[in-house]
């Protein structure tokens, strides 16, 4: 296991989002959260990497192990966790800068300043994000010219450059037109032999499409963790059937 959560609740004032969260995310696996919206799998997917942090009034109760070490023990570094578990947002969010600005920014910041390693690095990041043949000739162009699915694998390469263990990504596509989705869903399959991806989707079948294993929230509770496999065609509780089969939700 890469990550587990155990016995996780989580407040944002006094409202309780999650309640006695236990679940093990496996290594070079894509895990899909679903469930309906306000249940609570957003909030646990940047509990992983402390972006919960950055709300005033927040709590967490309970640990994640990040490679067995608690990650919200007082000796740990968050922006260090963040630069291991990369973010990928719902919406395409790339700095109104330069495509190569866009890419090199963290790792700028991290210390890399050599000119050659930092263009490697684009070109590396952006080969991964299978960005780098639409955009190797325009690298001085502002992200912001880009289409929305270009944008969007610009921040998974963005995300990339870091070299992180770990890829979230918070409803990647639910921005994008069906094109644009299939190609993200391709890059996932791709990007899973080399990372761990936890992803949140409402959309069932992407989940299905995209994840080896697949737990189910209602109410700020896991009600149910198992292969994808099983938990689409044999759920062991009703209430997941029920939300798959759509009859709530």
């Amino acid at each position: 296991m890469i990550i587990t959560a155990k016995n996780v609740d989580f407040y944002y004032g006094a409202f309780k989002a999650l309640t006695d969260v236990t679940l093990d995310f496996e290594k070079s696996r894509v895990t899909a959260l679903i469930g309906p919206s306000g249940c609570g799998k957003s909030t646990l997917l940047r509990l992983l990497n402390r972006m919960n942090d950055l709300i005033d009034g927040t709590r967490v109760e309970g640990e994640i192990l990040f490679e067995g070490k608690n990650i919200y023990a007082p000796d740990v570094d968050p922006v260090g966790i963040r630069q291991r578990i990369g973010m990928v947002f719902q919406k395409p969010n790339p700095f109104p800068k330069s495509i190569f600005s866009n890419i090199t920014f963290a790792p700028r910041l991290s210390g890399v300043r050599n000119n050659g390693d930092l263009e490697n690095l684009v070109e590396e990041s952006l080969k991964q994000a299978v960005l780098w043949d639409e955009v190797k000739d325009i690298l001085g162009k502002s992200a912001m010219t880009l289409s929305g699915g270009q944008q969007q694998r610009l921040c998974i390469a963005r995300a990339l450059a870091m070299k992180p263990d770990v890829l979230l990504m918070d409803e990647p596509t639910s921005a994008l037109d069906p094109i644009s989705t299939a190609k993200i869903e391709e890059l996932i399959d791709e990007l899973k032999r080399r990372y761990t991806i936890i992803i949140v989707t409402h959309n069932m079948q992407q989940a299905a499409r995209v994840s080896e294993y697949t737990g189910f929230f209602y109410m700020g509770k896991l009600i149910e963790f198992n292969a994808t496999e099983k938990i689409f065609t044999n759920p062991d509780v009703k209430q997941t059937e029920d939300y798959i089969t759509g009859r709530f939700g």
